[in-house]
């Protein structure tokens, strides 16, 4: 039952955030419009520009608004863990190379120290 009501409340939501739904809706509004116009009553008036119009015709509109966003984000999104892959990739390649230093200084190192010891035992023959 779960999975249905996701389902169904998916594409309820798929067919109302769309531009053609709150032009769908702007024309079902306007068909009441005439009838308030003609009532000569503000507060009809008024809540058929609030309730009618404003309600049906801004739902669609705000839900593709907030669809556009919401890809806008998750480009941002994508595009940040690419570089932040990119940039993983490239701290992996300068901690080996760091690694291949450090023991190039250390094989060195090691030289130097042996070179020095043979020098001392020369010095200390001499």
């Amino acid at each position: 039952m779960n999975r249905f009501n996701t389902w169904l409340a998916e594409k309820i939501t798929q067919m109302v955030s769309t531009m053609w739904c709150a032009y769908l809706f702007a024309a079902i509004a306007l068909i009441s419009l005439p009838g308030a116009i003609r009532s000569h009553d503000t507060i009809i008036i008024i809540a058929w520009v609030a309730q009618t119009f404003l309600q049906l015709v801004l739902l669609s509109i705000i839900m593709v608004g907030q669809s556009v966003q919401s890809s806008s984000v998750e480009q941002k999104i994508n595009e940040t863990h690419e570089a932040s892959l990119g940039e993983f990739e490239l701290a992996k390649e300068a901690r080996a190379m760091a690694n291949t230093e450090l023991q190039e200084l250390r094989q060195i190192s090691s030289e130097v120290h042996r070179i020095l010891k043979d020098l001392e035992s020369k010095i200390k023959s001499t």
